[in-house]
């Protein structure tokens, strides 16, 4: 029987259901969710995994297995019987090989997915109704202080967003730019909205992801920052990705949990962060 904890916000609990999914496949075992996660995700997508109930958690003698953000050799050959999953594991690495039943497991209710349609169809760039959707996830909270001030790197700045923008500008006609984020005031500021193809879509209540998640993954392409959440609804997406790339400083101790070939495809396109105003603290 395996399991894992249930900790953090929506992408990181999406990252921790689709790492348990495939490691319990990997491994021919059954596996269960904490009623925690269940809760988290199960209002917004059609999740298979059964709960774990609160006394048989307590009552089994679990084995703590510690998992890195990348797949190894190792996880593929587990023999203890009662594992539960420790860590924030979100790697395409793990499930990747899956894709088509992570896709199933993450499939919208039809009411959230209708919602969601419903939102973009309503849209219009310049008086015409768009072909093309590009969801935009800007990830700030509290990353604006932990990135300079525990990992030495930046989040994605003004500058970062017009040049994601622009590529999609030069490759689709007239899309339109569907901007979420958990600080919408600082993206209403600093992004670039004068031509009438960016809407300002989420709240920015950090308590109430569904609904912007949902309109993301209903676009047809994605412009990223840091951040599972984001991640995430690139994945199931599908389309182009532009993410910020090497936003630490080569000596930033999260290149010692984090690997930036495990945590974006091979096929979307990073664009580098600008390091200026990181704090250069070298040894």
């Amino acid at each position: 029987m395996f399991t894992i904890n249930s900790k953090g916000r929506l992408g990181n609990q999406m990252g921790e259901y689709a790492t348990l999914y495939a490691l319990a496949k990997m491994n021919g075992r059954p596996a269960f969710i904490p009623a925690a996660m269940h809760s988290m995700l199960a209002p917004i997508f059609r999740i298979s995994l059964p709960v774990l109930h609160s006394i048989t958690e307590r009552r089994v003698p679990w084995r703590h297995y510690h998992l890195n953000d990348w797949m190894e050799e190792r996880h593929l050959h587990i023999t203890s019987r009662y594992v539960r999953f420790m860590g924030y594991p979100s790697s395409w690495t793990f499930y990747h090989h899956l894709r088509p039943e992570i896709l199933q497991e993450f499939s919208l209710h039809k009411h959230v997915r209708e919602e969601a349609q419903g939102f973009l169809r309503g849209l219009r760039v310049n008086g015409s109704q768009p072909r093309t959707f590009v969801g935009v996830h800007v990830r700030r909270g509290d990353y604006v202080h932990v990135m300079p001030r525990v990992w030495k790197g930046v989040v994605a700045d003004r500058g970062y967003l017009q040049q994601a923008m622009d590529r999609f500008r030069a490759r689709y006609e007239s899309p339109v730019f569907v901007v979420t984020s958990d600080d919408m005031v600082w993206c209403r500021k600093n992004m670039e909205a004068a031509r009438g193809d960016v809407v300002f879509a989420g709240n920015g209540m950090e308590g109430s992801p569904g609904k912007d998640f949902a309109r993301l993954t209903q676009c047809n392409h994605t412009i990223i920052t840091v951040g599972t959440f984001g991640f995430w609804a690139a994945y199931l997406t599908g389309g182009d990705t532009v993410y910020l790339a090497n936003f630490t400083l080569p000596s930033s101790p999260f290149h010692v949990i984090f690997k930036p070939q495990a945590a974006f495809l091979p096929e979307w396109v990073g664009i580098a962060a600008d390091l200026r105003q990181a704090p250069h603290i070298e040894p």
